[in-house]
């Protein structure tokens, strides 16, 4: 049975009914429903808008002169937890923070990293995100700039 048609259309009346007090019903200017994002949604969420979860830790990690890149897969990966989680875009900052904070504590303190790649296996299995190293005749950008 789809539940979703049936909440689209609930009316004020019908919370009463369900046993909410009409002075806390007169208090709700809008009566919405919603329904849970699906992955292309959460993924989009992830790196679409102006200050999405990925744009704010890849600016984090330029601080550092570190590239920051998630994959296609790595992106699907994080929605998928956060579906499995049943958090939604909620739990999404969460997922992150578990997959990024080893390195997060140890880029500030090293001087060879060029690049950090974010796959699927980082965020399902655990495995440490990829790190690629810097070139010898490039040096790192001095954060004190």
């Amino acid at each position: 049975i789809d539940t979703t048609d049936h909440f689209a259309d609930v009316m004020p009346e019908d919370l009463i009914k369900f046993g909410l007090i009409p002075e806390f019903i007169g208090r709700l200017p809008i009566v919405a429903s919603v329904t849970n994002l699906d992955k292309d949604s959460l993924v989009e969420i992830l790196s679409e808008p102006k200050n999405a979860l990925v744009k704010q830790y890849v600016r984090l990690f330029e601080m550092d002169g570190v590239e920051l890149d998630f994959t296609r897969d790595g992106l699907e990966a994080v929605a998928d937890q956060a579906i499995l989680r049943g958090t939604g875009a909620r739990g999404l900052r969460a997922i992150i923070e578990e997959v990024l904070l080893p390195v997060m504590y140890d880029i500030p303190s090293r001087d060879d990293v060029e690049k950090v790649v974010i796959t699927a296996e980082t965020v399902t299995d655990n495995v440490l995100p990829t790190i690629v190293p810097r070139k010898p005749d490039r040096e790192r950008r001095d954060k004190s700039a």
